[in-house]
């Protein structure tokens, strides 16, 4: 009888689960019918085996829309009123250009000790270590005070609504914790200083986009001089909006973002004066542009549509705008905003749109907040704490809503700082080191298994 093969390391079991996750391809382009993340639940539900029938787990699929499916597993713990702690995170992955990559986006292959593939930091590796983790506290349920609850959803990457959104809206119990676990967490800023700050996510910016409408005067193509197109109002309001960003703000999790950025006393004074701060950013190098989107709300004019036909000048034009505002800012604000700056144009546009996401944030004097800054000074003694909010959105904002505590998780190795991470989003030849993956899922087993 041959001996039986050695049981992988938890580490192990992460890094084949993301190797898997990535060539599923759960490409999400925004359309109903893509995402496909129904390929990724049966890769989990085939990692889980039969400890989804141990009894007591309960497990659920939930598919809003076909192929577009969510896995929720809930482990019972042995106190049912301790807190309880949810680990989300999602399947789908944004498109990519294939021809500015340098290995196969979806091929999952290690090369000089790095795992090659759309999601790699996007955030399958996370995912998959907290799958890895769940499999184990199933096994070791003696060591769960409160219940624990793995959740990969569908559709973060388009807004949530066949995933954590649509789960919050229509089944709010699958979800329901005290505490959660997310994305974006656990990156050093300097990895060159023992004392580099290391962010910790506690929140993001939320949404409140909006169209301008501009009307012009429309002509022949061939006879321009002097006439008043939309495309050229629409011109010149781009090159306003972009010009004429919205004014500083300097909130508390911007403070703790700049002492932990090590810089010297002038500069961290720049940095948080609302007088001084943009001609300070610049300062910061890589993380200049994260810095302007964190001290303000953003209005970035992304989708810019004038004329059908060459020889017309047109006499419509529309101006869809990104605006991203700060944890505390209203809609209210977005529109008073909007009506002073576009104040040159008022006679030839309308503003429409009147969604409104709130900019959302957790405390930071939980219990799990102060347990995660513990095992980062496990790995990183002297690094300092630092709060952050995402600029973009993530499914923490459902569960915020909801009352649950959510917070970015993660670790990652000098190799992988925040700039560099950032940079990975979304890009080209997205891809995470191998001790990346393992700082991450041991962290996160001391968080879940103490």
């Amino acid at each position: 009888m041959s001996d039986p093969k050695p049981e992988l390391s938890l580490t192990d079991q992460t890094v084949k689960l993301l190797q898997a996750l990535i060539r599923n391809a759960a490409v999400n382009d925004g359309t109903p019918d893509s995402g496909n993340e129904i390929a990724s639940v049966r890769t989990l539900d085939a990692f889980f085996g039969k400890a989804l029938d141990v009894p007591g787990i309960q497990s659920e699929v939930v598919d809003p829309h076909p192929g577009r499916s969510s896995l929720i597993v809930r482990v019972p713990g042995r106190d049912p009123s301790a807190r309880s702690l949810l680990l989300i995170g999602h399947l789908d992955v944004v498109p990519v250009e294939t021809a500015g990559w340098r290995r196969g986006p979806f091929s999952g292959e290690i090369v000089d000790g790095e795992v090659w593939g759309r999601g790699a930091v996007d955030m399958l590796t996370l995912t998959a270590a907290m799958a890895a983790v769940t499999k184990q506290a199933i096994a070791q349920r003696s060591r769960l005070r409160g219940d624990l609850v793995f959740a990969a959803v569908a559709d973060e990457e388009t807004g949530g609504d066949y995933g954590t959104g649509w789960i919050t809206r229509n089944r709010p119990d699958l979800l329901r914790a005290d505490d959660a676990l997310t994305e974006q967490g656990g990156m050093l800023i300097d990895p060159s200083r023992p004392d580099s700050g290391i962010t910790l996510g506690i929140g993001e910016k939320g949404r409140s986009p909006r169209r301008i409408h501009v009307t012009g005067v429309p002509g022949h193509g061939a006879v321009p001089w002097g006439s008043r197109s939309a495309a050229e109002i629409a011109a010149e309001i781009v090159l306003h909006l972009l010009r004429n960003p919205a004014p500083p703000v300097i909130l508390p999790y911007w403070r703790s973002f700049v002492h932990a950025l090590g810089v010297d006393a002038d500069l961290t004074a720049a940095l948080l004066d609302p007088a001084r701060v943009d001609a300070a950013l610049p300062r910061l190098d890589d993380l200049a542009a994260l810095g302007h989107a964190l001290t303000r709300m953003t209005v970035s004019p992304n989708i810019v549509r004038a004329g059908d036909k060459l020889n017309v000048i047109p006499g419509e034009a529309t101006i869809d705008l990104d605006i991203r505002v700060l944890p505390g800012q209203t809609a209210a604000e977005v529109d008073e905003w909007l009506q002073r700056t576009l104040a040159p144009w008022r006679e030839s546009i309308r503003v429409t749109g009147s969604l409104f996401e709130p900019g959302n944030i957790s405390p930071t004097d939980t219990g799990l907040y102060s347990r995660i800054i513990t095992v980062f000074r496990e790995q990183y003694p002297e690094a300092l704490p630092a709060a952050v909010i995402g600029p973009g959105g993530s499914d923490g904002r459902f569960l915020r809503a909801q009352g649950t505590n959510v917070y970015g998780f993660g670790l990652y190795s000098p190799r992988l700082p925040l700039a560099e991470f950032r940079g990975r989003l979304h890009a080209n030849n997205e891809r995470v080191d191998l001790e990346s993956i393992d700082l991450t899922t041991r962290a996160l087993a001391k968080i879940v298994l103490p």
